[in-house]
């Protein structure tokens, strides 16, 4: 009888739903695993895994209510809505089975049932949805009942029967007392539990140990239950096993190599890491190195197996890494991409690898949006693409790539969000290019680190330049000191690029002319502009001149405003051209700060507007990468300053960077213009810039937010409040949204169509088109398909270069970054 209890609807073409058995003891394995994933911890205890597994086994008890199942379509006659909540029923099951358990204890186990969907109170702002307690909490046994029956008695005695047969088999604790119970029985259980919850939480404000304590458990509860609902099961080979060294080592003698001292020197580091070494010396091996150590020091003490999350700021550089680490550890399957457009990057990985399996001519098809997708390649690419995504969302993975946002939102808690708390503990994390952040977003990261390191977990952060400034703020955040691994003083730095600098901007008919030349000479230029706009109008100059010399397949234009498929084909196309392992080619390269990390390439001259050292740095590091030629020219020219739209009297570099920080950096290179860059002394020159008056304004800001991420985000007091409200300051800072184009509604409708689930929806994702956060004002809601849209010039080749709007604002290129 109890197979007849349903959990969840059925999936088509099913015409039954899960059954609520299967459901629940899912969950429980689920549960196991991650306890035996995340081994001991500071703040949870032997005792305290078994209550998690006992919440995971009761979390759903309550759908046995006839109303639930008839919402769901397990009964007579049409579904319909039932209007309750299922978890605070299934606190009657937890009352009866769990009697024998302290009080403090079955507390806790009803604290995580009742609270594995909403919040129990508001926390002071407005929540999304409605709060538990209050739908509730005035209520007299009476009016309880009703809301809760009817309920089948034989039902409820099958399943009470059930849950004492899984705990006996579990060996978890419960209670053989009474032999039956009836529907009010459970009722009148539930009610009173109901209120004691309400009691212990209402008004009780935890201490931070208890707080974090009681986040993590139920962030384990909640992991287990989407586990379950996805039908997901976690990794438990980490890609990134204990024979790397040994193979990473019989790699470098096949190929005439050694390991790099500073490659060494990380391996054999036991705590935290601080690697500044330039580009092209092997740090992505070093960081692997390091994170086998603490892999293997974290399992010895906890008996779990950690996590590695390799974190980047740019999503093209995260593909790029992600690419770079299957290849490196030969594990496609079992390594993670975390960002929000994580399942486009796998149907862009799925398709590439269908093509590859198939002869047929891809360039005889048309090449216009409205193509017929001629097979279900991209249909069955998409699914197996979403799949993927879910799965990395349900934790699935050991090794991810991606970035801090994803992991930050675990700071939200709450029954959506805790579970990436728990999971992130006892971790390992590699931090690269810590520099990209600016002073809000990075003091968060840092408060962040802080967090992590209490949690078990270590840390690793490196850079080709990390300054003094920001080792600083890192060692204050894990609340140690950290000796920075580089290599070794006697070994020469490489010598890649010749600094050159121009008063004339990067726009100037003298600097365009200048690049012509380079294009004539047969050289590879790669041109950097701060803005949209310019780099727009630089690609329009420099292109047809390119085409002419070298062929239309040699000048390209990226920036972030081009549909997501767009992007993903032009990407391809300058890694064919100019990626370190294909052979050398002379072409154009016109974008914007996307370039500095994203794509593994290797240009022979570099053009850039003056921005931070950093960033300069960064774009440097595409010319000459390998340092296989003499040194290179690297091309700076001299911004203009202006304050931004509505951004007060400050001024800004190209309407981008600051100008102070911009015009420190424009001074050191300007001292050094027609030398050769000794890359060992990059460091000073950063470390001058961050000891100067906007240096010490610079580590303040960056403390502020720390402290305030600290205060308002890592506290948990009320670890039962929503704390949605936040979501949206999150969001704000680090996310924006996607619209698509007025005149791809029809093509985006007609691929949602292709597959009636969600592969459609990611082959239509490929025409969304990123606008920052505030960008929302400039399009309208699409209700029917769930999309923004935006009315906007929009060219395959160029991008989006205008957005019109009906009211004030109107898109201009140079607006959006």
């Amino acid at each position: 009888m109890l197979q007849g209890l349903w959990a969840k609807e059925p999936v088509r073409p099913a015409k039954v739903g899960e059954a609520l058995s299967d459901h629940l003891l899912n969950t429980l394995r689920a549960a196991v695993a991650i306890r035996e994933r995340v081994g001991t911890l500071p703040y949870l205890s032997d005792r305290s895994w078994t209550l998690v597994l006992l919440a995971a086994l009761f979390h759903d008890a309550g759908k046995v209510a006839f109303g639930f199942q008839l919402m769901v379509g397990n009964g007579p006659g049409p579904r319909r809505n039932w209007g309750e909540r299922h978890e605070v029923l299934s606190l009657g099951f937890v009352a009866i089975l769990l009697a024998d358990l302290p009080e403090d204890e079955r507390l806790t186990v009803a604290s995580l049932v009742a609270g594995h969907h909403r919040p129990f109170t508001t926390g002071g702002a407005h929540a999304r949805k409605t709060p538990l307690f209050p739908l509730y909490e005035g209520d007299q046994p009476e009016e309880f009942l009703g809301k809760f029956t009817p309920l089948d008695e034989a039902r409820v005695n099958d399943l009470v029967r059930w849950l004492r047969a899984t705990c006996a088999a579990f060996e978890l604790p419960v209670s053989d007392r009474p032999s039956r119970v009836t529907p009010g029985d459970v009722v009148t259980a539930s009610h009173r539990l109901f209120q004691k919850l309400y009691e212990r939480w209402s008004l009780a404000e935890e201490t931070e140990e208890e707080g974090r304590a009681t986040v993590l458990l139920l962030g384990a509860t909640t992991m287990a239950d989407h586990l379950s609902s996805g039908h997901h099961v976690l990794d438990t080979k980490h890609p990134l096993s204990a024979d790397y060294p040994d193979r990473l080592a019989k790699r470098f003698l096949d190929e005439g190599k050694e390991l790099r001292p500073q490659q060494a020197e990380s391996a054999a580091q036991h705590d935290h890491l601080l690697l500044r070494s330039w580009t092209g010396s092997g740090k992505t091996e070093a960081a692997l190195l390091w994170a086998t150590t603490q892999i293997a020091d974290i399992s010895a003490g906890t008996g779990g197996t950690p996590r590695l999350f390799y974190l980047l700021p740019y999503l093209a550089s995260i593909n790029a890494m992600a690419g770079r680490l299957t290849e490196e550890l030969e594990a496609a399957e079992h390594i993670g991409v975390a960002h929000s457009r994580a399942a486009s990057y796998h149907l862009a990985r799925a398709l590439a690898d269908d093509c590859a399996d198939h002869t047929n001519d891809q360039d005889d098809r048309p090449d216009d949006l409205s193509e017929e997708l001629v097979d279900d390649a991209p249909v069955r690419a998409a699914q197996k693409a979403h799949a993927r995504a879910e799965a990395t969302r349900n934790f699935r993975e050991l090794l991810r790539v991606g970035t801090p946002y994803q992991l930050l939102r675990g700071a939200l808690a709450g029954p959506i969000h805790s579970g990436i708390l728990t999971d992130s503990a006892n971790s390992v994390f590699v931090l690269d290019e810590l520099h990209a952040y600016d002073e809000r977003r990075l003091g968060m990261i840092l408060a962040m680190l802080g967090f992590w390191a209490d949690l078990g977990g270590r840390v690793a952060v490196m850079s080709a330049t990390l300054p003094e400034a920001l080792k600083q703020c890192v060692e204050e955040a894990l609340a140690t000191t950290l000796r920075v691994v580089e290599p070794p003083a006697e070994l020469p730095a490489p010598r890649r690029h010749r600094l050159h600098t121009r008063s004339a901007h990067l726009t100037d008919a003298t600097s365009i002319g200048e690049i012509r030349q380079r294009l004539a000479e047969g050289r590879s230029v790669l041109v950097v502009a701060n803005n949209v706009r310019d780099a727009v109008t630089l690609y329009e100059e420099l292109a047809p001149a390119c085409h002419e010399l070298h062929g239309e397949d040699s000048a390209f234009l990226l920036h972030s405003r081009f549909r997501r498929g767009d992007r993903n084909a032009i990407e391809g196309r300058i890694a064919e051209r100019f990626g370190t392992r294909r052979p050398r080619r002379p072409g154009l390269l016109v974008g914007t700060q996307v370039l500095e990390v994203s794509l593994d390439l290797d240009l022979d001259v570099c053009h850039t507007s003056a921005a931070n050292l950093e960033a300069l740095l960064q774009r440097f590091g595409r010319v000459n990468r390998l340092g296989s030629r003499s040194p290179a020219p690297t091309v700076v020219h001299e911004p203009t300053y202006a304050p931004r739209r509505r951004g007060g009297g400050d001024l800004w570099a190209d309407g981008v960077y600051s100008a102070e920080a911009t015009q420190l950096a424009w001074s050191i290179l300007t001292e050094h213009d027609g030398q050769v860059i000794d890359e060992g002394k990059t460091a000073r020159w950063l470390d001058d810039i961050y000891a100067s008056a906007w240096g010490e304004r610079w580590r303040a800001d960056v403390d502020h937010h720390r402290r305030a991420f600290t205060e308002a985000f890592l506290k948990f007091e009320h670890p039962f409040d929503d704390r949605g409200f936040l979501a949206d300051q999150m969001d704000e800072m680090f996310e924006g949204t996607e619209a698509i184009l007025l005149q791809d509604q029809d093509e985006y409708e007609r691929r949602l169509n292709l597959d009636g689930s969600r592969g459609g929806r990611l082959l239509a994702a490929d025409l969304l088109i990123p606008l920052p956060y505030w960008g929302r004002a400039l399009s309208r809601w699409e209700k029917q398909h769930h999309v923004r849209t935006i009315d906007g010039d929009y060219d395959p080749t160029y991008g989006l270069r205008a957005v019109h709007r009906v009211e004030k604002s109107t898109y201009q290129p140079g607006a959006l970054l």
